[in-house]
């Protein structure tokens, strides 16, 4: 029995770097998983679009596939975007089994990462103190999203005995400029901003540069290709894998016979 194919659905971006980041991770996911038939699509913004990768994974003959959403907030694109995207394809290719997977979340494997990119960020700036934090996200209108991240930002300062707050550049207060500004007015001069972001683009960028400017000492870099986040892609596209068996057959297609022609 064949595994499903895995296609990994990223929200998309204008900056390059961001797409260069997806395609970095899909080269780590097929060294790990060589087994696996694994590529890459993408919501909006660069290609290819899901339905172009599903397209061709059908002509080629494969049976299943898992859209895995390479999203850290089961938000706005999960609940809406992603199912979208699974009718349409089921619509257009009903040979297949399409299933969705689970959004990757606000893991607890990813403090490891963001300690890394942190560690790094405060060596480069030679920052040797720190007495605050500020865990910096996308943000959403989906306070149980938002509430993710704050219980995310309180084990990340539960690691390092420090005071942390977080942030949203988008939809919800307060902005990681706000956060560093809070701390500072309370005497905490050494507040570093930790990004929650997958991939660099602009929200990380605008977070950056506006707790810079608040007097953030330092700010890590999006969590990036890690084996962390290869990890959790492919543990919810192990149990959307699961979830797969409980699906109904996809129709087979029907082959039209020809009548017999009685002779006299």
């Amino acid at each position: 029995m064949t595994a499903p194919a895995l296609v990994v659905l990223a929200h998309g971006s204008r900056d390059p770097r961001s797409a260069a980041t997806v395609h970095a991770l899909i080269k780590c996911l097929r060294e790990m998983r060589a087994d696996l038939r694994i590529e890459a699509s993408f919501l909006d913004h660069c290609p290819p679009t899901p339905y172009q990768v599903i397209g061709k994974l059908a002509a080629e003959g494969v049976e299943e596939v898992v859209v895995l959403p390479l999203l850290l907030s089961s938000a706005y694109h999960a609940k809406i975007d992603v199912p979208a995207v699974v009718d349409e394809a089921r619509s257009r290719f009903p040979s297949l089994r399409i299933i969705a997977s689970d959004v990757l979340g606000y893991d607890d494997t990813l403090l490891d990462v963001l300690d890394r990119r942190m560690r790094a960020e405060l060596k480069d700036g030679r920052v040797r103190e720190l007495d605050a934090l500020v865990l910096a996200c996308a943000g959403s209108s989906d306070s149980h999203a938002n509430a993710s991240v704050t219980r995310l930002a309180r084990l990340w300062g539960q690691r390092h005995k420090l005071p942390v707050t977080a942030a949203f550049v988008c939809a919800a207060s307060p902005s990681p400029a706000e956060a560093v500004l809070k701390w500072r007015l309370e005497g905490r001069r050494h507040v570093a901003v930790g990004s929650l972001f997958l991939a660099p683009g602009v929200l990380p960028d605008r977070a950056e540069s506006t707790a810079r400017r608040a007097g953030a000492v330092a700010v890590s870099a999006p969590l990036g290709v890690s084996a962390e986040v290869a990890r959790l892609v492919l543990l919810r596209y192990g149990v959307a894998g699961l979830d797969l068996l409980t699906l109904e057959p996809a129709p087979r297609p029907v082959i039209a016979r020809p009548e017999l022609v009685r002779t006299a």
